[in-house]
């Protein structure tokens, strides 16, 4: 009976995976079609025109700000230099025990403004609103401590801008990002927010404008690296015919101002807040009879700091899994439900059997098989199949580098590709398994009611 049930375990494994890996090339498909969609538009120079007039939409960018003393000037100048004729910073000191306020006013000149504040949104208590002397589309705003959904919030309450874009405060973001990011606003207006590429580094930005940098030495690095292509170039790109994702990155990204504030802005109670926001935003606009659109633009970038230890990985990952399990539980009544449309009937039982389900079936996979090598109850054939499915794996990967690599020379250089090819299977073969253990200990931690952040180890960005 054993032999019996370990014959199977090979088998349940590879149609989970398979299954998975199939719905993953539908999306690499469109996601081919969309990056020939996006190509052809960059040939045409008339959109950039349009967006450099003083006629564009006013963008109001949020920047909540906790102990970030090391970088908070710097970041705030990069983003001041963005290349956008109507922008205004809004920076949140959400209660910082450091000097990130201090270096603020001693940056730029701050003084005190007659009060601004709005408070359509219920937030904690704002100390002060200040205004830069020497640059007068900086504003500070000083709180108590409430979280970073409440500092966005807070943003929120104060900003001007037709549209938001929300950015952590160690995010360094590209001269003409909001150029691109503001263009499915003005061709569809349906679009209630847009997403980025995210790129990580290892505590410098690269220099250049077309990205053209080398692959990291880091494995750690380049295993997260590989990760993040895969997913903002298939799992983000490929929704947009979609009706997008459900998922946009708080490091950046850029939103209608009144549709956030009709679903009461950003959840302060769930761990997940960024990609609560976006789930609510469609689920609102399907209850009230109107499309809401997320869509994905591939060529803003925006470079964050990747966690440059496992310990601090595996706390960033099993959080991610635990917002993802709240804002499914949240949102259940969306899975296979038509009133919701693509968001419902696709995205929705995507992300509840292919990023939340699928994982533990993998996992158990795993251990039978463990357990059946170590009984002889598994026959070379079946490993065999196990294999494959797995080679697939990585050849889809390397598969999506190779796209991203040709279309957007994201490295240069035979040594750099070579070595992403190196990542790409240190990814499948360590990085997967480790990130279904951290995967498991976040669920652990949600069933027991565990919604804290957690301390995240930065070094912060330079340029």
């Amino acid at each position: 009976m054993i032999q019996t049930f370990f014959s199977y375990v090979p088998l349940m494994l590879a149609i989970v995976v398979f299954g998975s890996i199939m719905f993953e090339v539908f999306l690499y498909i469109s996601a081919v079609i969309e990056m020939r969609r996006h190509r052809l538009r960059n040939q045409h120079q008339m959109w950039r025109r349009v967006l450099s007039s003083p006629l564009v939409p006013r963008i109001s960018i949020l920047m909540p700000a906790y102990n970030e003393e090391i970088w908070i000037a710097d970041s705030v100048a990069r983003t001041l230099a963005l290349r956008y004729p109507d922008i205004e910073v809004i920076v949140i000191n959400d209660g910082s025990s450091d000097a990130t306020m201090k270096r603020l006013e001693e940056t730029f000149f701050l003084s005190h403004v007659l009060p601004i504040y709005r408070r359509q949104l219920e937030t904690s208590h704002v100390r002060s609103i200040q205004r830069s002397r020497i640059e007068p589309n900086l504003i500070v705003v000083d709180k108590d401590n409430g979280g970073k959904a409440d500092a966005l919030n807070v943003g929120l309450n104060v900003a001007s801008g037709q549209l938001v874009c929300a950015i952590d405060a160690d995010t360094i973001v590209s001269a003409d990002a909001l150029q691109q990011l503001v263009a499915p606003f003005l061709s569809d207006p349906d679009t209630v927010a847009v997403g980025g590429t995210i790129r990580l580094v290892d505590g410098r930005v690269p220099d250049d404008e077309k990205n053209l940098d080398s692959a990291p030495t880091s494995w750690l690095l380049g295993a997260q690296t590989v990760e993040y292509v895969r997913a903002f170039l298939v799992g983000r790109l490929g929704w947009n015919p979609l009706g997008g994702s459900l998922v946009i990155s708080g490091a950046f990204g850029l939103f209608d101002r009144q549709s956030m504030l009709d679903i009461d802005g950003y959840n302060r109670q769930s761990i997940g807040e960024d990609m609560e926001l976006v789930v609510r935003l469609r689920r609102y606009g399907y209850e009230h009879g109107r499309f809401a659109r997320v869509a994905f633009a591939p060529n803003p970038i925006a470079w964050t700091e990747a966690p440059a230890s496992w310990r601090t990985l595996a706390r960033q990952r099993n959080r991610w899994f635990r917002g993802l399990l709240d804002v499914l539980v949240r949102h259940r009544k969306m899975l296979l439900n038509p009133k919701y449309g693509s968001a419902g009937m696709l995205a929705v039982p995507y992300f509840t059997m292919v990023e939340a389900i699928a994982p533990f079936v993998e996992a158990l996979g795993l251990i039978l098989v463990g357990i059946g090598l170590a009984t002889g109850n598994i026959t070379s054939q079946q490993l065999g199949i196990l294999a494959a499915v797995y080679a697939f794996g990585i050849a889809r990967t390397a598969g999506i580098l190779a796209l991203s690599d040709m279309v957007y020379q994201t490295h240069r250089g035979f040594v750099s590709r070579l070595r992403m090819v190196g990542f790409v299977l240190f990814e499948m073969v360590v990085m997967r398994p480790a990130t279904l253990v951290w995967r498991m200990w976040g669920c652990w931690l949600f069933i027991r009611g565990d919604h804290a952040w957690g301390v995240q180890e930065r070094k912060g960005l330079v340029g």
